[in-house]
């Protein structure tokens, strides 16, 4: 199997994340580059102005500035469960299809590692960030199918 040099690993955040991250690590060289990155969408809402972000005291910080920072936190928290001295963290804002396949060919990223939930009906004719991932790679993409049991049975 071939050993891949530089993967980006594209997680969402949530309790699964972890899965995709175990994956991308299995498959990868001992001194693999490894970018995990998360994608934050930009809120259009002409209601959003009237929504106060929370700050920390002494900061003067957007709505979106706070996401990717809360963000950033939590990318820190998962790679902390890795001991990967090639490890980077990035946050990334748009739309999650089009900044992964962004950031793979600008970093020229031999692998895309992404979690699916395995989709059902209406789901499955909208599509999914991982499919739309594979349409228009630069690079291999696996998609790990995560479950989404896994972390109750602990």
């Amino acid at each position: 199997m071939k050993q891949y040099k530089r993967i980006a690993v594209a997680v969402d955040l949530s309790r699964e994340s972890n899965q995709v991250l175990d994956q991308a690590v299995s498959v990868c060289a001992a001194q693999a580059e490894i970018s995990l990155i998360h994608v934050v969408e930009p809120i259009a809402s002409p209601y959003i102005t009237t929504i106060p972000p929370v700050q920390p005291a002494g900061y003067d910080l957007t709505l979106m500035e706070n996401f990717k920072q809360a963000a950033e936190k939590q990318l820190i928290e998962l790679s902390d469960e890795y001991d990967r001295p090639n490890l980077t963290m990035h946050v990334l804002t748009g739309s999650p299809p089009k900044e992964i396949r962004r950031f793979a060919k600008e970093n020229s990223c031999d692998l895309i590692v992404i979690g699916t939930h395995g989709q059902h009906g209406f789901e499955l004719i909208l599509g999914s960030t991982a499919n739309a991932v594979l349409h228009g790679a630069p690079c291999d993409v696996l998609s790990v199918r995560v479950d989404l049991g896994a972390e109750e049975e602990d």
